[in-house]
């Protein structure tokens, strides 16, 4: 049973309502976050938050009345009967009624608990296949829930497709709804902050990387270079660390998931309980 947290109270997420007049359905106007809990203690929650945070701000919604209130839902959501004991809190505000040329001064806020589909261990032996997405993601750094062009490509895609990956001009920023790296040379290779959604699991991966001696190189990678790369891996709450073995037409490596993301995937795991509330 997935629980929702909306207008003050706790309830069934099934009967939960927002407003046709919200500008969530409107104009698409809401941003969110997925925060993954771990035997109902949550995983990097000061992360996203801050992450909640700046989103509400690049998208002109006055969040400061809202964002105070957030860690005490949470950690009651978590707790309840219902809740399961590992899945994803998301937590989402939306620009409510009024639209004063571009800001969004009346928020509503929602928080949905709920259980997680995990990536299966056949996924993590098969590894991911993504498809390409020549165009630039609108406004990275800002989590918005208008995922409408990166869904477009999947409609006529191949079903065991993971996500759209965003190739522009070129050069790979970053998937759907994950981080992307490649190993090549000696190198993990991933696109910088600014060009891509400031990943949580992208920086405790990052961290975990260079504390053990990984080379890490923050630049886009060029599409050439796919067909050269030793491997290639994606990081985000739901996957975790998940290789990627195919990039359209192009083969990655071997075809077959690589070792340095099987090495990132079990030093996360060791290491969750780092980023873990009390």
């Amino acid at each position: 049973m997935s629980i929702c947290y909306l207008g003050g109270k706790f309830a069934q997420l099934s009967k939960c309502r927002l407003p046709v007049t919200d500008m969530a359905v409107q104009r698409g106007v809401a941003v969110f976050e997925a925060v993954r809990f771990y035997d109902r203690k949550l995983f990097a929650a000061d992360l996203h938050l801050a992450r909640l945070a700046e989103s509400a701000k690049r998208a002109g919604i006055a969040a400061e009345k809202v964002l105070p209130l957030l860690p005490e839902i949470f950690s009651a959501g978590v707790k309840m009967e219902g809740c399961p004991d590992e899945g994803l809190v998301r937590p989402f505000i939306t620009g409510g009624d009024v639209n004063d040329k571009g800001r969004f001064p009346e928020p509503r806020f929602f928080v949905i608990f709920g259980a997680i589909t995990k990536t299966s261990e056949e996924e993590h032996r098969r590894g991911a296949v993504l498809v390409p997405n020549r165009m630039e993601r609108p406004y990275p750094l800002c989590k918005s829930t208008n995922y409408l062009f990166a869904l477009i490509p999947l409609s006529s895609a191949d079903r065991l497709n993971h996500e759209t990956l965003y190739m522009p001009d070129g050069e790979i920023t970053e998937a759907m709804t994950n981080n992307f790296f490649l190993c090549r040379g000696g190198k993990i290779i991933t696109a910088p902050v600014g060009r891509v959604l400031d990943g949580v699991t992208r920086k405790v991966v990052l961290t975990l990387a260079r504390e053990n001696g990984f080379v890490i190189e923050e630049r886009c990678p060029k599409v050439e270079e796919l067909a050269g790369a030793d491997e290639a891996f994606i990081t985000g709450t739901v996957n975790e660390v998940l290789s990627v073995v195919r990039v359209g037409d192009t083969t990655i490596g071997n075809g077959k998931p690589g070792p340095v993301a099987a090495h990132l995937y079990r030093l996360f795991l060791a290491n969750i309980g780092r980023w873990l509330s009390d």
